[in-house]
């Protein structure tokens, strides 16, 4: 892998990561489209797109420290809105945490090919589609009422509401389902506004991510050393993984702090028409020869993996 075509890797994942727009569906299309799917690189350029999501936690770190901050100081015993905000996170985490480690390999033979993906991809589309109009429709009703549309923020929500998103956060387990879409929509149907939603999904990003990258970063590690293979960094350098973190931390910077204040003005729809546009020209490629998902192995082969 050359160093520009982890800039570029980098520059997707950054870009897609907190976007309710599936990261997975863009990196198969610019791994392929850079020359990237040759078998023998598969492995390791399926392990480089996970571990470069450490640039999209750097991001919300970057950007929201001061409410890490209060979360560690809640954890310390010293900021009591900090620790409902920690421990709403870690009741939202433990779902994904869980089912994660159960059907990761499931997932792996079974999900990642090419109808799984499209059909993620295009009902996403749909399901928000659906989620934004039910809210404005919702949103009418109760301004036609004379109420004021003050849902609950971050300090006020539930612990039923950080578990139905946590719950809900799973479904992105399907490759081309997005995590942030799942998230997002999931907070806006408990009440939060899609802003305070967009938070909570980036902070619950912070060990859902930083989960995968590890578990992605010693499984290749440790497969590397049973089969006598070279690991990820042996195959592409030390320099090209930090090359790609570093851009995908910019760009997932600019990216978060615009779709906050997309959302703001114009809520989920528009997102929903892109990932439909997205499936249809991820199909075309696919059809055409330029991109290929998975393999064509059987199904007990193992294809590649990604987040979401």
């Amino acid at each position: 892998m050359e160093w520009w075509q982890a800039a570029i890797l980098g520059l997707v994942e950054g870009v897609t990561e907190y976007l309710p727009v599936s990261s997975t569906g863009h990196l198969i299309i610019a791994s392929s489209l850079l020359g990237l799917e040759d078998a023998s690189l598969k492995r390791s350029v399926d392990a480089f797109n996970i571990v470069i999501q450490g640039g999209a936690i750097l991001a919300v770190l970057g950007l929201y420290w001061k409410r890490v901050a209060q979360m560690t100081l809640g954890l310390l015993g010293k900021d009591p809105a900090g620790l409902r905000l920690a421990i709403r996170l870690i009741i939202a985490f433990l779902p994904a945490a869980i089912l994660g480690v159960l059907l990761n390999d499931f997932i792996e033979e079974r999900l990642f090919f090419t109808g799984p993906v499209l059909t993620a991809l295009a009902l996403g589309g749909v399901y928000m589609i659906a989620i934004d109009r039910w809210r404005m429709k919702k949103l009418r009703a109760k301004r036609d009422e004379g109420e004021e549309d003050d849902g609950p923020d971050l300090d006020s929500m539930t612990l039923k509401s950080a578990l139905i998103i946590g719950l809900i956060q799973c479904i992105a387990m399907w490759p081309g389902t997005s995590r942030s879409m799942m998230t997002i929509t999931a907070g806006v149907m408990t009440g939060l506004k899609p802003r305070h939603a967009a938070e909570f999904s980036f902070l619950l990003g912070l060990p859902t991510l930083g989960g995968a990258c590890v578990w992605k970063l010693r499984s290749n590690i440790v497969e590397s050393q049973e089969q006598n293979l070279p690991n990820m960094f042996e195959v592409f350098g030390a320099t090209t993984f930090v090359i790609g973190l570093a851009v995908a931390t910019i760009s997932a910077v600019v990216a978060v702090r615009w779709l906050v204040g997309f959302l703001n003005k114009h809520g989920l729809e528009a997102f929903g028409w892109y990932r439909i546009v997205l499936a249809a020209v991820l199909g075309g490629l696919i059809w055409a020869g330029f991109v290929t998902v998975g393999t064509s192995a059987p199904a007990d082969a193992a294809p590649v993996t990604q987040t979401e």
